[in-house]
């Protein structure tokens, strides 16, 4: 079959801002399994230009597919974008199957078929191995109701959900479709030629508001000596400079973690390496840690989330601000740079509570600080939790973890975003972070963080301008729950676990015997 696959373009302030692209590595992996079964597949990646809806759809029209796939890695804000493509698609020509997948669909399946005809099949969960078979069964005429891990409408018009797919126990048995993209076009870090990759997926940790923990079902990891030898060969063939990991946690097994960079070292290429892992993982592997260097780990953005202890517990992140601090301090100490992640709006904040945050994050001493607002997702337990709030903020567009989405009942909208873009300007700014940024003795760091800062202050200034003349705020608030519906904590985690290896095996010589 001929496909055509398409990452819509991004909204986000963080998406445009930049002069750097990275590929789309979810829609990519989709690809090589294609591929490999014989499929004629090509890329459309909207996110350069960005292209609008009628040029995308053009490119799209001019391609003549049978089936379209359209994904993003930011779902749940990138869905209006997405279903704007798919309704002009099927406009041209509705015998085009269109298949829509991600986190926010995988959830959502039974409002999206509702709403719109423009979504024939929803992939729930991971895609790579349910892809293949949902076009095998367009092509041979096999109901979709024998694919696990979709959703999609019946005859009767209704929508319909088959069984959770199982997930990929071998990660290193999809292949990535690197042959779709010209990698010339993609960078990050201010130009260095970058990819994104996966080490792992999924988390060992039960953090609640988490978006990401039980799409993934459970943690695995990949090779790691072939892992460092996918990253070399890329560097050897394509010139990759720098690999951004999407993992969630790669360093939740210290063995495998070691092991791979052991073998990232041994394959002596220069690649640096930026992700985000917890500060209690860098802690652990305190006595490693010059490993990390050595490899080319050049970043960690460490999830603090927040520098109460009383709400670290409500949203049961499982660390402390003791290992917050020193994970900052021993990241330092190997050289790699630190950016902690700094979320307001989990509990009713008082003007007190910020102040306190702001003084702990000088005390913490990152390099780099992102401000988020809690942003709760329906298929996790905080929005349980949080159900009862009030929603502020009806443009899906805006729940990207950059907007404020709930009301806070001491800070109106504009106090709450006015404290937070100090913050972030106070901590950034402060003259121990400005001599690092203009006098840091390696040039490496030096770029990085000037870099950062350059592409931060446009940001900055681009969100202030933003919510003066387009944010619009409801005056009547419906309750979180009035507004997604339902809590969904209790199908939270998308795909079932595969059989233990070691079942596998007796089962395997019982049938032999």
């Amino acid at each position: 079959m001929k496909i055509c696959i398409v990452n819509p373009p991004h909204t986000a302030i963080g998406s445009r801002v930049p002069d750097d692209h990275l590929p789309p590595l979810g829609l990519l992996s989709l690809g090589g399994p294609l591929i490999d079964a014989g499929h004629d597949v090509s890329l459309i990646d909207a996110e350069f230009g960005p292209m609008s809806i009628t040029a995308i759809v053009s490119q799209i029209v001019l391609s003549a597919p049978d089936a379209v796939l359209i994904g993003h890695s930011g779902s749940t804000s990138a869905h209006p974008t997405a279903l704007a493509i798919a309704q002009a698609v099927k406009a041209q020509d509705d015998t085009v199957l269109v298949i829509y997948g991600g986190v926010f669909p995988t959830y959502h399946w039974r409002e999206i078929l509702t709403e719109t005809n423009a979504f024939d099949v929803i992939v729930r969960g991971e895609g790579e191995a349910t892809i293949t078979l949902v076009i095998d069964a367009r092509e041979t005429g096999r109901p979709l109701s024998m694919v696990n891990g979709i959703a999609y409408r019946g005859e009767d018009g209704s929508a319909k959900a088959t069984a959770p797919a199982q997930a990929i126990a071998d990660l290193d048995s999809c292949r990535v479709g690197w042959e779709l993209i010209d990698h010339a076009r993609y960078s990050y870090w201010g130009g260095k030629r970058a990819v994104v990759m996966q080490f792992s997926r999924g988390c060992p940790h039960l953090c609640n508001y988490c978006g990401q923990r039980g799409f993934w079902t459970r943690w695995r990891h990949r090779d790691p000596v072939l892992f460092a030898r996918e990253i070399a060969r890329l560097h050897r063939d394509h010139g990759i400079e720098l690999v951004n990991l999407a993992d969630e946690n790669p360093t939740s097994s210290k063995k495998a973690w070691k092991a791979f960079l052991e073998a990232m070292i041994a394959e002596n290429v220069s690649v640096l390496i930026v992700g985000s892992t917890r500060a209690d993982d860098i802690v652990r592997d305190a006595d490693i840690l010059h490993l990390y260097r050595k490899a080319g780990v050049i970043r960690w953005l460490i999830g603090m989330e927040n520098t109460d202890e009383a709400t670290l517990a409500l949203i049961r992140k499982g660390g402390g601000t003791s290992s917050d601090r020193q994970a900052i301090q021993l990241l330092r100490q190997h050289g790699i740079l630190s950016m902690a992640t700094w979320v307001v709006g989990f509990e009713e904040d008082r003007p007190k509570d910020l102040w306190r945050g702001f003084r702990q994050l000088l005390s913490y001493d990152p390099d780099q600080i992102q401000a988020l607002y809690v942003t709760p997702h329906r298929w996790t337990p905080f929005f349980r939790i949080a159900k009862d709030r009030q929603v502020i903020q009806a443009d899906i567009r805006k729940w990207d973890y950059k907007h404020q989405v709930l009301a806070m009942a001491h800070f109106r909208p504009w106090l709450l975003f006015a404290c937070v873009k100090a913050i972030e300007l106070a901590v950034q700014a402060r003259p121990r972070a400005l001599a690092r940024i203009l006098f840091h003795p390696d040039p490496e760091q030096r770029h990085s963080m000037r870099w950062y800062t350059k592409m931060g202050r446009r940001v900055w200034l681009r969100e202030i301008v933003q919510f003066i003349v387009q944010d619009r705020f409801l005056a009547q608030r419906p309750s979180l729950e009035a507004f997604w519906g339902d809590p969904q904590d209790a199908e939270e985690e998308s795909m079932t676990l595969p059989a233990p290896r070691r079942k596998q095996v007796k089962q395997n010589a019982a049938h032999t015997g």
